[in-house]
Parts: C-alpha cells; sequence; structure tokens
C-alpha cells in the first residue's frame, strides 16, 4: 500500500505527473488544484491513494490531505469510481463541494461534468452525514471560516450567486460574516458583501 509519495516533478500532463523517486517515475493523477501547484523539476510531495483494478495499478496525489479525505468518501459511494471523484474534486474548491454535500445542493454537485441528478442525489443522501465540517470551511485571509447553515446566509448566498460572483468568493464572505455576528438578516449580509465583493 502506497500512502505517501515524495520527488522530482519530471513532465505534467493533462490530468496527472510523472514524478520521480528512487529511480522510477511513478504517473500521479491528480486534481487541477494539486496540478496547478507543480513544477518541473521541483521536489513535490503528494497524499496517495493506490487502486488496483483488474487492468491497471493506479496513484491518485493530493497535495493535502483534506482533498484525500473527500476523496476516499467520493469514492465510497456507489458509481462513484476514481475517475468521477477527480473530475469532481478538479471541478471545485474542496470546501465548496463539501458544503454542497453539507448542504444538500444537487444542482451544484451536478454542475460538475460526469455528475447527474441521481448521482448528485445519491451523493447526498449517502455523505450528507459523513462529510467532516472542518472540510466544508472556506478559506478566507489564510484562516478557514466555517461553513454557512442559517437560512438568512443561504439566501445571501442565493442572491449574490445570481448577481453573478463566484460561489467561492461568495461562500467565503457571507460566512465570515456571519461569524462575526450570527444574527444577521438576509438583506444586511447581501448589502455588507455586496461592499466586499465588488
Amino acid at each position: 500500500m502506497i500512502a505517501y509519495l515524495s520527488g522530482v516533478v519530471r513532465e505534467i500532463r493533462e490530468g496527472s505527473a510523472v514524478v520521480v523517486a528512487g529511480g522510477l517515475g511513478y504517473e500521479v493523477q491528480c486534481p487541477v488544484s494539486t496540478l496547478g501547484r507543480l513544477k518541473v523539476g521541483d521536489v513535490a510531495e503528494f497524499n496517495i491513494r493506490f487502486v488496483v483494478r483488474e487492468d491497471a495499478q493506479l496513484l491518485f496525489g493530493f497535495s493535502d490531505a483534506d482533498s484525500l479525505r473527500l476523496f476516499d468518501l467520493l469514492i465510497g459511494v456507489s458509481g462513484v469510481g476514481p475517475k468521477l471523484g477527480l473530475a469532481m474534486l478538479s471541478g471545485m474548491p474542496v470546501s465548496a463541494l463539501a458544503q454542497g454535500l453539507l448542504s444538500g445542493d444537487v444542482k451544484l454537485l451536478s454542475s460538475v461534468s460526469g455528475v447527474g441528478k441521481k448521482t448528485a442525489e445519491r451523493l447526498v443522501l449517502e455523505l450528507q452525514n459523513k462529510i467532516p465540517e472542518h472540510l466544508a470551511a472556506p478559506v478566507v485571509g489564510g484562516v478557514k471560516v466555517m461553513p454557512v447553515h442559517s437560512s438568512a446566509g443561504r439566501d445571501a448566498i442565493d442572491a449574490l450567486l445570481a448577481l453573478g460572483f463566484r460561489e467561492q468568493q461568495v461562500r467565503g464572505v457571507v460566512a465570515e460574516l456571519l461569524g462575526a455576528d450570527p444574527e444577521q438578516t438576509a438583506d444586511a449580509l447581501i448589502r455588507k458583501s455586496l461592499g466586499r465583493l465588488r
């Protein structure tokens, strides 16, 4: 069982990287967030999930433990294989994906290519109570902000998304505002968020 890999990045491909460790080159399939941090010639470290199939032995690498944890949860759901799990982690940040699972946001989950409505509903059904809340906490200013559970917060997020703001940015700002004052109304949250998002 391979759980960790450290080596020199020799090549970056679409969806994977070739990493040289101990004189061997390993192809490591990675989400976009991990690939974006790699540079040819640099030493890279990966949290690894080793998957053995009849026709292949595959390494899936992640730059952080949270991504690996969410990947393991995703591929534990019937009908979700490693390829789709990787596509979901490439489609949005870990915190947004975890928040979508926690809140049962089928529309968000099915926005990932390859994830239909039925698959999204199955993911919510099986994982909603298994997702650790800290995975859904976006990083704002280098600090993780806990997810939004209040109806005012959800209403504010929906309104801001309808105005065309990016989801990850909106969720982070609203969560931060609620952290400072959990009793704020949706209107107040929208007003304050607009001041920060523009």
